[in-house]
């Protein structure tokens, strides 16, 4: 099992057409994801390597069956290909694109949660259930299939651990890029809910980074509702006060947001902290031999 995806995922993508979407759409079906069309408007009618492509997204989906859409265009119009996406009732959206305003992602946030879909991103690599489906453009090629589950706001840091992961055979039931903007469709906690309930995960590694407080609000949420063993690494421990580093997220402000507070956060919640991403598996091996 798995949360989010799984073989039955049908996915369009928007911006199919384009430099990165094309890309990515080949990428994608190559390592064995259900891709069922591409959105481009202006350009319904066409193909991409027999994937054929709509002007929207309701016609795509009525067309498909689609039940999962992912995002590659241009941050100028990615606004308005989620609002698009969610309009047409699609179930599971995936923004790749970063550069999203804030502003925008504020009214998209409450749009998201008024609703009963699910956005993951924006800025993001997307999730993967290896052997199943992939959405994004995380690597398949690391992934082995198993219980871990993993979610991160660091993309390039989240292949650091699956590989990490993968080399000691611990295969991953979901892996989860969440996004490091200061507003994302979905956080740390909702993931966690669904970790938790799923049968086939057996423990969780959370990736932080320094900035904002969903750290501090996981960890209260780990101690108070998780029962499945959780192990976290916090990026960003070096960073110096009111500089940002990689993400919009990512910045500390008046002792706020800090690598230690979040680790500090942690270990209060019983959560095992990893020094480095490399510690992970050893420190999993720990938890579930409890």
């Amino acid at each position: 099992m798995s949360i989010l995806i799984d073989r039955n995922t049908r996915v369009i993508v928007q911006g199919a057409t384009g430099r990165d979407g094309s890309f990515h759409t080949r990428r994608m079906k190559a390592d064995g994801t259900s891709i069922v069309g591409g959105v481009t408007p202006g350009k319904g009618g066409s193909q991409l390597d027999l994937i054929p492509i709509f002007n929207s997204v309701s016609e795509a989906k009525k067309a498909t069956g689609a039940n999962a859409s992912v995002i590659f265009v241009p941050a100028r119009f990615a606004t308005s290909a989620i609002i698009e996406a969610m309009d047409a009732g699609m179930p599971l959206i995936v923004c790749i694109t970063e550069g999203v305003p804030v502003l925008d992602m504020a009214k998209i946030y409450h749009l998201v949660h008024s609703q009963s879909g699910v956005l993951i991103g924006p800025n993001c690599p997307g999730l993967i259930s290896p052997g199943q489906c992939k959405i994004g453009i995380m690597p398949a090629g690391i992934h082995r299939r198993g219980s871990i589950g993993v979610i991160s706001r660091s993309g390039t840091l989240t292949y650091e651990v699956v590989n990490a992961l993968s080399n000691a055979g611990m295969g991953q039931s979901t892996c989860v890029g969440i996004g490091g903007d200061p507003i994302i469709g979905t956080d740390y906690i909702e993931l966690l809910e669904r970790f938790e309930a799923d049968r086939d995960t057996d423990a969780v590694v959370l990736i932080g980074e320094i900035g904002g407080d969903s750290e501090e609000r996981a960890a209260d949420f780990i101690k108070r509702k998780m029962k499945k063993p959780v192990v976290a690494f916090i990026s960003g421990r070096s960073a110096p006060e009111g500089k940002r580093m990689g993400h919009a997220g990512a910045i500390i402000s008046g002792g706020q947001g800090t690598a230690a507070a979040k680790a500090a956060a942690f270990k209060a919640a019983k959560v095992m902290v990893a020094d480095t991403p490399s510690e992970i598996p050893g420190l999993l091996s720990r938890q579930l031999e409890r």
